[in-house]
């Protein structure tokens, strides 16, 4: 039979043949390498046999697709170890996530950190095995009958809520067995280095109704050197943790007694954050926007004309009865833009309309995935809509795009990832050539940016395609921050018209678009990129004058006075204290500019300019410094 590869050309292997067939007839390296396969786009196991004409690409370890099914494999493995060594334990579900895998268990016994050292053992004693993985195939009937005889009641569960007549696969490897859909690895043995990493506890389900699992987190990889970058990784990820970061700045806060989810933002953080927002501002200005505003809260009848409380009502608050009437915190700010604009006849001539607002939202989200500022309840959306002609689309289009990567850049983002959501499979509003139109400006403007784009085939939302903009940070970690996305939905529910040419009812194109997405996030990510050493423009504190005693104290004040003369942002430090001590404070928390003055300072009319991590620079006139300062500032120069 003949398969097809992913450069174009053809294979012609033995009928039956397998992926794993397929890549020892090129070469043995390239078996080695394979974790999986994908045919016809769909990912498979190396041991599925492949049928003429199937287009197959062999897929490694070093990819998204190929991590997954290694460390899916992984998983099974830890499950394996686990009720190895405790026979009485009950397994769950275990997939593999962004980075690395973890099992949820129900153990009458609770499984501790210190119990990782024997697991791990375990599982390399399954490696070292190299079990191989099989496949095999049960009605719902056969697979519900084999977990209910090896008590695996979550198992059972599971299949119970499988459509009837549905085939279901199970893989083994040795005396282990685990309901699965696959694909995984040939046999344990790929697997060379695996560290445990953490143990939490996880709702069956995500429901705080059902029983409450231990869930082990893990990672693995095909050589031991790959782990231990991995564990530097970590290391290097948690000395930059935006929370602990925060917390050594005193930049914000989160208060049980306030409600989880909700940031306190402290003087230094509320510096921070209007800094980003006043640039932010400026730059809309400049770009064309206008800036709006809208209540936190709204009647029922809007949330119901949008059609939130019909999709989204499990991630809203619970309803305020106001005069007798239900009121809704809102969840997102596009019905009030969409009120603002029915407020008056529009004309082809107005359009288009571009309106921002940085618009405090809340959103419900469970107790268990919130995370610092990345994971919130109530967050402020840096969100606009731009309401166009479907003549003036492309070219907003491309603007917006443009305005994404320029601010994105200026805050010193220079690495991006971005994703082409298309139409989805399933239901969707808006003609066919709506569809077509909007995802062609969108792919047009990439490549008009000379960029590249990954497609999401039919990962677009119901209402419209998307782009997606991933930044990427100092350690090479892909953030969620700005998305350009069409909506075809709401301009209809709410009937948004304008007056054409021929005074003839046009419905107009909607588009919604995030810059940074949330500001509590962003600024998490922002904190972890630069490990709290923001650039000079950013700091909520550039500069502290240092007095060696408090004899110079007067000589600080007027130093502080002229910096603070020249629009930044400085303060004294008074303490009675040593000179290496107060320096060392300075440097930890992380300002950019020390003035130390003293005697001969004094005399002379000068500063003792010392910059963080660089180190003495010598006397300086402060007006140098000054310039220097205004200078880095003004060219928004990124350490």
């Amino acid at each position: 039979m003949n398969v097809k590869l992913p450069d174009g050309s053809t294979r012609v292997l033995a009928d039956h043949a397998t992926a794993m067939d397929l890549a020892l007839s090129i070469s043995e390296g390239l078996a080695r390498a394979s974790v999986a396969a994908r045919v016809n786009g769909s990912m498979r196991d190396l041991s599925a046999p492949l049928s003429e004409g199937a287009a197959v690409e062999l897929v490694k370890f070093d990819s998204d697709g190929g991590k997954q099914v290694f460390w899916h494999t992984a998983s099974h493995i830890m499950a394996q170890a686990v009720k190895s060594l405790w026979p009485n334990v009950k397994i769950a579900i275990g997939p593999s996530i962004d980075a690395g895998f973890y099992y949820d268990f129900d153990t009458q016994t609770p499984i501790s950190n210190d119990d990782f050292p024997r697991i791990e053992a375990k599982m390399k004693e399954i490696i070292a095995q190299n079990l191989p993985l099989s496949r095999r195939e049960l009605s719902k009937e056969e697979a519900r009958a084999y977990f209910s005889n090896l008590g695996e009641t979550y198992k059972d569960e599971l299949i119970r809520d499988l459509p009837d007549g549905e085939t279901i696969s199970v893989y083994s490897q040795g005396e282990f067995t685990d309901l699965c859909r696959g694909p995984h690895l040939p046999h344990t043995g790929l697997v060379k280095s695996v560290k445990l990493l953490s143990i939490a506890g996880a709702y069956w389900r995500g429901s705080e109704k059902n029983a409450m699992l231990q869930r082990i987190y893990g990672i693995a990889f095909p050589a031991q050197k790959q782990l231990d970058e991995y564990l530097l990784f970590l290391e290097e990820a948690k000395k930059r943790d935006h929370r602990n970061v925060g917390r050594t700045l005193d930049l914000f806060s989160q208060s049980e007694q306030v409600g989880p989810g909700l940031v306190l933002w402290h003087p230094n953080g509320g510096r921070l954050r209007t800094l980003i927002e006043d640039y932010w501002r400026q730059e809309h200005y400049k770009n064309g926007y206008e800036i709006v505003y809208s209540p936190h809260i709204g009647r029922a009848t809007l949330w119901e004309t949008s059609g939130h409380l019909d999709f989204y009502k499990e991630n809203m608050y619970a309803a305020m009865e106001i005069d007798e009437q239900e009121y809704y915190v809102k969840p997102m700010n596009c019905p009030f833009h969409i009120v603002m604009y029915k407020s008056a006849l529009r004309s082809y001539r107005d359009l288009p309309l571009r309106w921002a607002e940085l618009g405090t939202v809340y959103r419900y989200e469970k107790s268990g995935v919130l995370h610092g500022l990345l994971r919130v309840r109530g967050f402020t959306q840096d969100d606009a809509h731009i309401i166009c002609r479907p003549d003036q689309m492309p070219e907003e289009i491309r603007k917006v795009l443009r305005f994404c990567l320029h601010i994105l850049k200026a805050f010193g983002f220079e690495t991006f990832a971005i994703y082409l959501a298309t139409k989805p499979k399933e239901k969707s509003v808006g003609d066919q050539a709506m569809w077509d139109d909007a995802t062609a400006a969108l792919a047009q403007a990439v490549k008009d940016e000379g960029l590249v784009c990954a497609i999401d085939e039919g990962g677009g939302a119901f209402y419209g395609p998307k782009i997606d903009i991933k930044i990427k940070d100092a350690l090479n970690r892909e953030w969620q921050c700005s998305t350009i996305q069409f909506d075809f939905n709401l301009p209809e529910r709410f009937d948004m018209t304008y007056a054409g040419s021929n005074n003839d009812k046009q419905r107009p194109y909607m588009i919604h678009r995030a810059l940074l997405g949330s500001m509590e996030r962003f600024m998490g990510v922002l904190i972890e990129h630069y490990a709290g050493d923001l650039p000079l423009w950013l700091a909520p504190q550039q500069a502290m004058v240092i007095p060696v005693s408090q004899k110079f104290v007067a000589y600080a004040e007027s130093v502080h006075q002229v910096l603070v003369a020249a629009d930044l942002r400085a303060s004294v430090d008074y303490r009675d204290e040593k000179i290496g001590y107060k320096i060392r404070e300075a440097e930890n928390n992380k300002i950019p500019y020390m003035l130390i003055v003293g005697e001969k300072e004094c005399v002379a009319n000068t500063v003792s300019l010392r910059k963080r991590k660089k180190g003495d620079a010598g006397a300086c006139a402060l007006s140098s410094v000054i310039e220097d300062m205004q200078k880095e500032i003004r060219e928004k120069a990124i350490p």
